[in-house]
């Protein structure tokens, strides 16, 4: 096992930022919903730097993009992946660190000389952000066979359009198949979206898994009405429901403990007047927790309130789930081989859960799966100050490339 191999950190930030110009908006962030024109023009980017390369590239029917460097015996080889896409006010270390770093790794590799019995892959997966199209994760897990292909290209966007229409706009449904088969591993290096790393003063986390979600759709219909003229006993408030929805999410997290939390991320309001009753309300929940128990606990507690509310306030409520993942746990020998790793480069470890989810939790139910997490600057992402010390991509990209040359033999 060597310890030897470093990356070219001047190279990868250049690319870094390159990538983060596309799309880019102010404040420093990045705005590339999935599927849409910002979207192609950063992976046409990364397209180009895989040919560069030498790799061979090939983009499978839900757009995930799978570039190959040959090993010297057949079989299945390692994986390398994440994702370009952001939230519409994203930053720019989010996916496009784990995509980037993987490049870097083969770059090195090339460079060295270095021959490798298993292959080796760098991948990004569609529409991991879910924020154009729900559910998030969703070019992984068709990739892996836990999402169907044709309903995942039929769901509907926040726009009214389809992600199959969306892929065929940007010249990117491909002709490989999915599901794929497994590789012999998978390797995400990502930013830790909190402050446990940076708060302890910690370089690298060994992940140990990722916690469940669950999305779930609320829409509450009442009657819209004049502001000034209607009693508060005789209103038919979806607004009101909403506040209280909102509250008692808060509340609920409070109540099960542990590692549970919820967030309402959007409302909307109809016809949102200032001076009118809101006829209807359409929020989000979001809930996750590392048990599947509690989860499953919290959504229907949740769930439970809203109909109490609903006829309490003589509303209409309808619901829909729009994501749910159960909480995975990745392989024990990749953990521990994180932390040899991280330790031998002279880094200090952690072994922590992810709070966000990742490509990777697609993959660790099918193949040995493992994550690097390096810090973020307050803990602070899905926003334009996502930021992450210099030093510390250096660091994660390190540990993923000796632990990637080790694993490819």
């Amino acid at each position: 096992m060597r310890h030897d191999l470093r990356i070219n950190l001047e190279r990868l930030s250049a690319k870094l930022d390159a990538l983060g110009d596309i799309g880019a908006i102010e404040g420093g962030g990045v705005s590339r919903l999935a599927f849409t024109e910002a979207d192609r023009a950063g992976r046409d980017q990364v397209v180009e730097w895989m040919r560069m390369l030498g790799l061979s590239i090939e983009i499978d029917a839900i757009g995930n993009v799978v570039a190959t460097r040959a090993g010297r015996s057949a079989g299945p080889g390692i994986m390398i992946g994440s994702h370009i896409d952001t939230v519409r006010t994203g930053g720019r270390y989010d996916g496009n660190l784990g995509v980037l770093a993987g490049l870097e790794v083969v770059e090195r590799l090339n460079e060295e000389g270095i021959e490798t019995d298993r292959s080796l892959a760098v991948a990004f997966f569609s529409n991991e952000e879910g924020a154009r199209f729900a559910p998030d994760m969703m070019g992984s897990m068709v990739h892996q066979g836990h999402f169907g292909l044709e309903e995942m290209l039929q769901t509907v966007g926040i726009d009214g359009e389809t992600v199959g229409a969306a892929l065929d706009s940007i010249g990117y449904r491909g002709a490989a198949p999915c599901p794929a088969p497994s590789p012999a591993a998978y390797l995400e290096l990502h930013i830790e979206q909190g402050p446990v790393l940076e708060n302890e003063g910690i370089t690298i986390g060994a992940v140990t898994g990722v916690q469940g979600i669950s999305w779930t759709e609320l829409t509450f219909t009442g009657q819209s009405n004049h502001a000034g003229t209607t009693p508060m006993r005789l209103r038919r408030d979806a607004g009101f429901a909403a506040g209280r929805m909102t509250a008692y999410v808060r509340q609920l997290t409070e109540t099960i403990g542990g590692t549970q939390v919820g967030t309402v991320g959007s409302v909307n309001l109809e016809p949102n007047l200032v001076n009118v009753i809101a006829r209807k309300a359409t929020m989000t929940v979001d809930l996750r927790n590392t048990s599947e128990d509690d989860l499953q606990r919290a959504e229907g507690e949740m769930l439970d309130f809203a109909h109490r509310l609903a006829k309490d306030e003589h509303l209409e409520l309808t619901h829909r789930r729009l994501a749910r993942f159960k909480p995975v746990e990745f392989d024990p020998g990749l953990i521990d081989a994180v932390a040899v790793h991280a330790r031998a480069l002279g880094y200090s470890v952690t072994a922590l859960p992810s709070g966000a989810g990742h490509d990777a939790q697609a993959f660790a139910p099918n193949c040995p799966t493992g994550m690097i997490f390096v810090p973020s600057a307050g803990g602070i992402s899905h926003n334009v100050a996502e930021h992450t010390e210099i030093a510390d991509i250096e660091a994660g990209a390190n540990v993923l490339l000796n632990l990637a040359a080790d694993l490819a033999g």
